[in-house]
């Protein structure tokens, strides 16, 4: 496999991050609308109190994941996302590790996050990350971590 390099977005990933997410979401629910997902057609703008991380692959936008301030002292991971031919090869993991970086960098000393209930997948992924769940309610499982 090609190296994975982890960098900050830039305007020019727009169209690549907003495909990649989109599908990734279609793909689990079957159906898109693509009007739920707003902060996706301006990605910058939506972002910018936070930080969003693509990966490439030989030059190809294959994964995301953001960070956005949530609270005094916590931050909110969201839109993690990897393009389907490359799961499973701990790109995911190294999104998430970056964006934990920059969250204590920022002085964050929680991070939350929630994914939907049935998505088996995903809360195995962030149990073995080391989050753990503090609640499940309407239809979702809410994560924490504190930072060292």
């Amino acid at each position: 496999m090609s190296e994975v390099i982890i960098e900050r977005f830039t305007p020019a990933d727009q169209p690549a991050a907003r495909a990649l997410i989109l599908a990734g979401l279609e793909e689990r629910w079957g159906v898109l609308d693509p009007s739920l997902n707003p902060d996706l057609n301006d990605i910058a703008a939506s972002y910018a109190a936070g930080a969003f991380l693509v990966a490439r692959m030989a030059g190809r936008l294959i994964g995301t994941g953001a960070l956005l301030p949530e609270g005094e002292g916590v931050g909110r991971i969201v839109r993690m996302s990897v393009d389907s031919r490359h799961r499973r090869h701990g790109i995911g993991a190294r999104i998430l590790q970056a964006l934990l970086d920059d969250a204590r960098a920022r002085g964050y000393r929680t991070i939350v996050l929630e994914t939907t209930e049935t998505w088996d997948d995903a809360i195995a992924f962030y149990l073995r990350q080391g989050f753990r769940i503090v609640a499940r309610r309407d239809g979702e499982v809410h994560f924490a971590m504190a930072l060292a």
